[in-house]
């Protein structure tokens, strides 16, 4: 039997980004998504992840980190301080939410989306419980990386070889953190069978690291 859902719209944060939230009942916890290099709460492979997520019990925020305007400009994609500001707006509004408070939060990066979860994970340590990135720039984060607190899991394609090594050299600067090689993906896990893999590697992560606040 299917997990009843409760899907709304969002405006997150004091900017009001587009948000897409998603709270399955009984929810346990909420994952917010960081997404990078220009991508948007209507990316494919997120709402893939977050659906399966879903329906292990984890509520789930898609949101825009830029407005139109600011998504024109190709500059504010690898802004990773602007970005990581949206991803601390989305869990101060979450924790003020009366729906959402009593839910830990997780937050679940993709490329430059990753660097911004690090450091907004950083910036509000007693918030975040978790973090998975995918195929994500975690060297982008710079000396935030030995503030983060949340475990983390870095979830790399084994033929994202440029980006393998960064995580690698990233992973040395995190105090609580794995680093798991999907074989034969590149960067975008396009390839059968691999992001379903990330799945699995996600809800995971998550489910053994997340619980309600109220539960903690």
């Amino acid at each position: 039997m299917a997990t009843p859902i409760a899907e709304f719209e969002a405006a997150v944060g004091q900017r009001g980004l587009c948000g897409a939230l998603a709270v399955p009942h009984d929810a346990r916890a909420l994952v917010i998504f960081a997404h990078g290099s220009g991508s948007s709460r209507f990316s494919p492979r997120n709402n893939f992840v977050a659906a399966a997520l879903r329906e292990t019990g984890l509520a789930t925020l898609l949101m825009d980190l830029l407005t139109e305007d600011e998504a024109r400009d190709r500059r504010n994609v690898f802004d990773i301080p602007m970005l990581a500001e949206r991803v601390v707006e989305a869990i101060d509004w979450a924790a003020a939410e009366p729906a959402l408070r009593d839910l830990s939060i997780g937050l679940f990066g993709a490329s430059t989306g990753a660097a911004a979860a690090l450091v907004a994970a950083a910036e509000r340590p007693q918030c975040v419980r978790a973090i998975v990135s995918r195929g994500g720039r975690p060297d982008l984060a710079g000396e935030a990386l030995e503030h983060v607190r949340a475990p983390t899991l870095l979830i790399i394609g084994g033929l994202d070889f440029e980006v393998l090594n960064l995580n690698r050299m990233a992973a040395r600067r995190l105090r609580d953190v794995r680093l798991d090689v999907v074989p034969g993906a590149t960067h975008l896990f396009e390839e059968p069978g691999t992001l379903e893999q990330v799945v699995e590697l996600a809800i995971r992560w998550f489910a053994e690291r997340l619980t309600r606040r109220d539960q903690s």
